[in-house]
């Protein structure tokens, strides 16, 4: 008798980005449904050469990526056997470019219908909602994509070489990275050029009863006061202190605070860095993490919708569950409608702004299931959507005034009247949230002045970049999308362009040089003018409204023109780099010449190739008791951040995280360091844990001697 043969369930191949997207996905769509992971892109342009046709309408010459050619012919063999092919890459215009690859390498190898899909986010209503609304791949879309590849590629390797040959092998430029450390030049030579000037403050401590409080001196002589010295401030003090104070104005208003809209890439990046001390990176790795799935006890859960969007719209559906969700825990708190943010003009508006998948996952209901830092991204984020959907806020302030003879001092205390929104905010919360108090007073009532606080101050100058500073004027001034904010300054920082000094972006040595060449020889694309409207194009070409091959060629042909003009005519730099020491090599006892490399300027023997001694640059002596070692800068093994130590380790363990000044502390004779802090910038100090030195504007720094053999 025959064995009658079981009819197979006809397949259905998903194709996504992330691995552990597809485990997710695979588990929601159950039987019928293989879903792979392409990792990225499997075709794209090689990394060894231009790979642009000029001469055929700039047409880029795509290659299976390296490494990539096994999955590809396993994602080619699992299409042949399925009845259907899902590309499922992100919503975005790289994933649109990946899905187009991927159609082109499958279509040859199936008779199965390949079809688009796009979600914004990993649930089972949304995946499933997904696949019931297939589509055709967006070809304006791909466009953008192949755009901005191509303009990039002939950006990159058309400046990259004219760097090698005028400045130094190894160097490389890219479009918008240049803008980016243009931006961070411009700003460190503001912070250079800026003079701080000296100004003082004068408060004064009263006392009502057993109640004390601190009020700031607002008016001398009916005029805003002028404290330009501590003699100015002690003519002041001498003159009203035995007058009698007297509460002279009491005013109360009302503020009506608004909840803030879900967060975008960029606002997300600004929060993590300004509330959890995140770099652009760290939030997106981590934001990735939560959006492509955590396990939740049995179930792995993606957390939180598509983290690179430039949106504040929020979807029906999630509406009405936060709304729910409200209404049972916070429904004093529910407005009578959903609250709708307006999308900004730029914006594309192809995903939601960042919100949780589920409201009823409260960071703290999950906390378990979440590392440290994934709880405190995951809970800025749901607390920003669900605040976003509720009452406003009401804050009373009281200011009241005090006068002394010719002087009127002011402090003012705020209370939370409604709280509304704040219900729910925790981690974003601030200053402004909190309630302060003061005693009641009443017009006419004299009080108790205790003592003065005269408190000397300097102006500051421009703050220089950090990661969200730098994040905020990308999207200011429309240099980037999303998507490239956090590649942007990893891309300086990799090529060591530019450090971070105390969460600062400061320009090296290395990151001046380049900018000033690139910005004097290319003014016109080396901008962010130029850089801005690229952007504007990008979007008219997915808007169908451009031909993208158009804008390469008007951009093209005066572009080298350029780059072939600068290369003869420009002097090369090479070498004038080096410079010679008196320092001689401990191996063979030749000059050591200083160098610029990779990560900076070191110490390298003059007698390359056949002594290959390098060594850090001293840059100042250790302070150490008995040892006669140099302060020199190293990197951490594992993260590669920078320290500074002693040249005599493991003996001498000396270690500072600031960077020696080239001064010396005129109190104990240490070296000096810049430190930085929101209240008084950046500043030098004394590194001597023991000594309380701080420059002020107007004193000369001893500037510290190098020895003979330095």
């Amino acid at each position: 008798m025959a064995t009658k043969k079981t009819k197979k369930t006809p397949q259905t191949l998903v194709i996504v980005e992330s691995p552990t997207k597809a485990h997710t996905i695979e588990k929601y769509l159950g039987t019928g449904y293989k879903v792979m992971a392409s990792v990225g892109h499997v075709i794209d342009l090689p990394k060894s050469r231009m790979a642009i046709d000029i001469e055929n309408n700039f047409q880029p010459e795509y290659i299976t990526v390296r490494g990539k050619a096994k999955l590809l012919k396993e994602l080619q063999k699992e299409a042949k056997k399925s009845e259907a092919v899902l590309l499922a890459s992100d919503n975005d215009r790289e994933g649109e470019a990946i899905a187009w690859h991927l159609n082109n390498a499958l279509k040859d190898k199936t008779s199965a219908k390949i079809s688009r899909i796009v979600f914004n986010e990993i649930t089972p209503t949304a995946i499933t909602e997904a696949v019931k609304e297939p589509r055709e791949i967006i070809e304006s879309k791909v466009d953008a994509q192949k755009a901005r590849r191509v303009l990039d590629r002939l950006v990159g390797y058309n400046l990259s070489p004219l760097l090698w040959t005028k400045v130094k092998n190894g160097l490389s430029a890219g479009r918008v990275q240049s803008v980016a450390l243009r931006l961070i030049c411009e700003r460190e030579q503001e912070v250079e050029d800026f003079l701080p000037e000296e100004y003082w403050s004068l408060d004064a401590d009263f006392s009502k009863g057993k109640s004390n409080f601190t009020a700031q001196l607002v008016k001398y002589k009916g005029e805003a006061p002028e404290l330009k010295s501590e003699a100015v401030v002690e003519k002041i003090i001498e003159t009203i202190k035995n007058t009698p104070c007297v509460v002279s104005g009491i005013k109360k208003t009302e503020k009506t605070v608004r909840p803030k809209p879900p967060f975008t890439t960029s606002k997300l990046q600004q929060a993590a860095a300004n509330r959890l001390g995140f770099t652009s990176r760290k939030t997106m790795q981590i934001a990735q993490q939560l959006y492509e799935g955590i396990q939740i006890g049995q179930n792995h859960v993606g957390l939180i919708t598509y983290m690179r969007t430039d949106s504040v719209r929020i979807s029906d559906t999630a509406l009405a569950d936060v709304r729910e969700w409200l209404s049972k825990n916070h429904p004093k708190e529910l407005p009578e409608e959903p609250i709708r943010y307006a999308v900004g003009k730029s914006a594309q508006d192809a995903h939601e702004g960042i919100r949780p998948t589920y409201t009823s996952y409260t960071p703290e209901s999950i906390k378990e299931y979440l590392s440290h830092d994934q709880f405190r991204l995951y809970s800025i984020i749901w607390e920003r959507f669900v605040s976003s959907q509720m009452n406003n806020a009401k804050m009373v302030t009281t200011s009241v005034e005090i006068t002394s003879g010719d002087a009127i001092f002011r402090v003012a205390a705020s209370k939370v009247s409604e709280k509304g929104f704040y219900s729910v905010i925790k981690m974003l919360s601030s200053k402004e949230d909190k309630s302060t108090s003061l005693p009641a007073m009443k017009e006419g009532e004299e009080l108790t002045v205790e003592k003065f606080h005269p408190e000397q101050h300097f102006t500051q100058g421009p703050a220089r970049y950090t990661d969200a500073s730098i994040v905020r004027m990308l999207e200011e001034k429309g240099i980037g999308r999303p998507s490239t904010y956090a590649t942007i300054i990893s891309v300086l920082l990799d090529r060591y362009y530019v450090v971070r000094s105390n969460k600062q972006l400061v320009p090296t040595e290395l990151g001046k040089m380049i900018n000033k060449i690139l910005v004097e020889s290319f003014p016109a694309v080396i901008n962010e003018e130029f850089t801005a409207q690229v952007e504007n194009d990008l979007d008219k070409v997915e808007a169908a409204e451009l031909i993208w091959t158009n804008i390469i060629g008007d951009f093209y042909n005066p572009f080298k023109a350029r780059v072939d003009e600068v290369m003869e005519t420009t002097e090369s730099i090479k070498g004038f780099l080096d410079e010679e020491t008196t320092e001689k090599c401990e191996l063979c006892g030749k000059p050591m010449i200083k160098k610029l490399g990779r990560f900076g300027f070191f110490l390298a023997c003059s007698g390359f190739p056949e002594c290959h001694n390098t060594k850090s640059i001293p840059l100042a002596k250790c302070p150490c008791k008995d040892c006669n070692g140099d302060i020199v800068e190293r990197k951490s093994k594992g993260r590669g951040k920078s320290f500074f130590g002693c040249t005599n380790y493991p003996t001498c363990t000396f270690i500072s995280h600031f960077k020696p000044i080239d001064a010396t502390c005129p109190k104990c004779g240490w070296f000096m360091v810049e430190k930085y802090d929101k209240k008084n910038g950046s500043y030098k100090s004394c590194i001597n844990p023991d000594c309380d030195y701080l420059h002020t504007a107007d004193e000369e720094l001893p500037v510290i001697e190098q020895s003979e053999e330095d």
